[in-house]
């Protein structure tokens, strides 16, 4: 006799799996070439020098996503709407404007960088190539469903695994990595505070606050715990924003962990052996050669890597940063919005990300060398990013807006520890660039 089977309950891996999204992309998007250049270049400069801020930085932007993701997910709006509906038109178009700015430059920079990176393995002009990945990304976000569009985005985050490898692989001083990690280095100079600037501004990133906010709304309107027309507040839990919460904290994670293994990667190749500076895709590609050391031509397949790897995180970051940009302007002037709309529906929302992205491609026809643009960029969005962490610090502390579910004593002093850390990097680089 043989016995009934009860279907089968999900196991916990495939409970996390339907758990992770929002704040997986948002981690993966991170990384985006931008970020790439900024640590590589960290790593080639300073060596294990900046490793804490590995350490330091993952509370900190845990707190900042989790803030925004909570605040999307309570209130059924993105950023820019719950600031509009709360406070002063003086406030929400500067900030506005200060998001578009910013993400505008950053898409720029990263499709400059993925055209450059691709260029190191395929025979094309670099503004060819500038216009091949445009149009692969406007077609992306414009004619995939969301469904897809956000499966697509988890799996293309997989790019960024060749750093990790190639970390463990390379790095021969764990104990000077170890002590880097755990122990402040700083140097009170202009070099050092304007890569920490671009450090913290390439992790903590605004276009970042407005997507994971947004993106939470998508993921309810998605789950049908929030109807897009009806004007009802959605329909959560604490077993939902605890699932919110581990998201955010595994693609934060997933971020750093990156971040650790481009740093290690780079000091470990090229500080080591004497290069401390990097001027071309080349020059970062090299840092992967230890990877494929026993190949006869080790050096294109490491470009070949660094290629894939920051084509990978583009295409992945490049439709967040014009989704970002999007979102923030259309919720303010109150257009309908979401990727879950179709373009008909919400022909501003698309209009906005066509025009974000081209003016970003133009960027690339003025001759701005792209990995110095990247590294610029990082710079920019650590300075612009302090007065967003102010303003989301003030929106998820407020109990008129989230009710019982504002912040904890710990997010509250995670999140001013923050606006502090970068508010100071950001006033000493300029204070030490005045005294050069």
């Amino acid at each position: 006799m043989t016995e009934e089977k009860n279907p089968k309950k999900p196991n916990r891996f495939s409970r996390f799996l339907r758990i992770i999204g929002p704040g997986l992309i948002t981690g993966a998007a991170d990384d985006d070439p931008s970020g790439i250049a900024t640590y590589s270049q960290t790593g080639t400069q300073f060596g294990f020098g900046m490793l804490w801020t590995v350490v330091f930085l993952y509370p900190l932007m845990s707190a900042v996503q989790e803030a925004c993701g909570r605040i999307g997910a309570v209130t059924g709006k993105g950023m820019a709407a719950v600031v509009r509906d709360n406070y002063s038109k003086k406030i929400l178009f500067p900030v506005v404007l200060l998001v578009v700015i910013a993400n505008t430059i950053n898409i720029g920079s990263d499709i400059g960088a993925m055209a450059e990176a691709m260029s190191l393995i395929v025979p094309l002009p670099f503004l060819h190539l500038t216009l091949i990945f445009t149009i692969i990304m406007l077609s992306l976000e414009l004619f995939l469903s969301y469904r897809i569009y956000a499966r697509i985005l988890k799996w293309l985050a997989l790019a960024l695994l060749a750093y990790p490898i190639t970390a463990i692989i390379s790095a021969n001083n764990w104990p000077e990595i170890i002590r880097s990690t755990v122990i402040p280095h700083i140097q009170f100079e202009f070099g050092f505070f304007f890569i920490l600037t671009g450090v913290l501004g390439t992790t903590i990133s605004p276009y970042l606050f407005f997507w994971q906010a947004s993106e939470e709304v998508e993921e309810e309107i998605k789950d049908k715990r929030l109807s897009a027309n009806s004007g009802l507040p959605p329909r959560i839990s604490n077993k939902f924003l605890r699932a919110l919460k581990i998201d955010t904290l595994f693609g934060m994670l997933f971020s750093q962990l990156v971040m650790l293994s481009i740093i290690i990667t780079t000091a470990s190749v090229l500080n080591a052996n004497g290069v401390t500076n990097i001027e071309t895709a080349a020059d970062a590609a090299k840092a992967l050669e230890p990877l494929v050391s026993t190949f006869p031509n080790a050096g294109l397949m490491a470009k070949s890597i660094f290629a894939i790897g920051v084509v990978g995180v583009g295409l992945l970051a490049v439709p967040v940063l014009a989704g970002s940009a999007s979102y923030a302007l259309s919720e303010s002037l109150r257009w309908h919005e979401g990727l879950s709309q179709k373009i008909n529906k919400a022909r501003g929302f698309y209009g906005v990300i066509i025009v974000a992205t081209l003016i970003g491609l133009s960027l690339n026809f003025v001759g701005i060398d792209p990995i110095k643009a990247l590294v610029f960029t990082a710079v920019f969005n650590g300075v612009a990013a302090v007065p967003l962490i102010f303003l989301i610090a003030k929106v998820s502390g407020n109990e008129k807006i989230m009710g019982e579910h504002k912040n904890s004593s710990i997010s509250t002093a995670l999140l001013w520890l923050t606006f502090a850390a970068m508010g100071g990097s950001a006033i000493i680089m300029f204070a030490s660039f005045a005294g050069r």
